[in-house]
C-alpha cells in the first residue's frame, strides 16, 4: 500500500471519530499530523475491538500479537494502520511501553471491573488515555518527552474523566460504570438511582466532584506548555480547551448525561480557539 493512500485512510478515521482531535491537531505540520492520525488509528482499532468485537477477548489477543510481530518489523503491508505507523516508528524514537500499556486498558473494559476509587478510576485513565499523550510526545516534543511525561498522564486523566462524565448513559448501555464508588457513596446516590437515570441534587454533587478533578488535571497538565515547540504548543493546549469545554456544555444541558452525547459545536470550537 502506497504510505500516503495509507495516512490518508489513517486521517478519515480520525476525521470520523473525533472531530475534537482532528481539529485541534490540524494545526499541526504535516509529518506531525500525519503522524498523529497513525497513532489515532491504531487506538481507535484497539477501542472497536473491545466495543464492537463479536469476540473481543480472542480478538484482542490476536490484535496484541500482531503488534509483536509488527515491533520486529513484520506487518501487513496492505494495512493502512500498520504501514503508516511503521513509518512514525522510523521517524520518531516511539514510547513502545505506552502502545502496550493502552491495549492492557482496553483489557480492562472486557472484565467485569467495579471501580471502587478515584485511584481505581485514574488507573483506567492512565491505561486508556494518559497512554494516547505519552505516544504523541516523541511526535509533537522529542526534545523534552521525558520532562513532560507528568503533564500527557495529567492530561489523559482530565480527558478520560470527561469522557466518563459525558458519556454515563452510553456507558451503562454496555454494562460499566466508571464514577467510583466511593463519590456515589459520600453523596448519597446509589447504583440504582444511576440507571434509572434520575438527575437529582446527589447526581449532581456526584457529577461536579469528578468535574473538580478532572478541572483539577487540566491546569496541571498547562503548567509546563513552554516545553512544547511552538508548532505543537497550540494544538496540544487547544485539545486540551475543546475538550474542558464538553464539561461546560454538559452544564448547560442540565446534567443530561444519559439520552444524549453532549459536544461543543463548531461556532464554539472557533471561538476558544481564536481565543489562544
Amino acid at each position: 500500500m502506497d504510505l500516503q493512500d495509507a495516512y490518508q485512510q489513517c486521517e478519515e478515521i480520525i476525521k470520523h471519530h473525533s472531530k475534537t482531535f482532528y481539529r485541534a491537531f490540524s494545526l499541526l505540520p504535516k509529518a506531525k499530523k500525519q503522524a498523529v492520525w497513525a497513532v489515532y488509528a491504531f487506538c481507535r482499532h484497539v477501542d472497536d475491538i473491545v466495543d464492537e468485537g463479536n469476540h473481543p477477548v480472542k480478538e484482542l489477543q490476536v490484535f496484541k500479537e500482531e503488534f509483536n510481530r509488527f515491533l520486529i518489523g513484520e506487518y501487513n503491508s496492505n494495512d493502512p494502520k500498520w504501514v503508516a505507523l511503521q513509518d512514525v516508528f522510523s521517524r520518531y524514537k516511539m514510547n513502545t511501553k505506552a502502545f502496550q500499556d493502552m491495549i492492557i486498558g482496553q483489557e480492562m473494559d472486557i472484565q467485569d471491573r467495579v471501580y471502587e476509587t478515584v485511584e481505581d478510576v485514574l488507573d483506567y485513565s492512565y491505561h486508556v488515555a494518559s497512554t494516547v499523550g505519552l505516544m504523541l510526545l516523541p511526535i509533537l516534543a522529542p526534545k523534552s518527552a521525558n520532562k513532560l511525561e507528568n503533564q500527557a498522564i495529567y492530561l489523559g486523566y482530565a480527558m478520560q474523566l470527561t469522557n466518563i462524565l459525558r458519556d454515563v448513559g452510553e456507558d451503562l448501555n454496555r454494562n460499566r460504570v466508571y464514577i467510583p464508588m466511593e463519590i456515589l457513596e459520600k453523596h448519597g446516590y446509589t447504583l440504582t438511582q444511576l440507571k434509572k437515570h434520575e438527575v437529582n441534587e446527589s447526581f449532581v454533587k456526584v457529577w461536579e466532584e469528578v468535574a473538580d478533578l478532572a478541572e483539577d488535571y487540566y491546569e496541571k497538565s498547562l503548567e509546563m506548555m513552554d516545553l512544547y515547540p511552538i508548532h505543537s504548543k497550540t494544538p496540544v493546549k487547544g485539545a486540551a480547551l475543546l475538550y474542558r469545554a464538553i464539561l461546560s456544555q454538559v452544564r448547560k444541558e442540565s446534567y443530561n448525561v444519559f439520552t444524549q452525547k453532549n459536544y461543543v459545536t463548531s461556532e464554539a470550537k472557533d471561538s476558544i480557539l481564536a481565543s489562544m
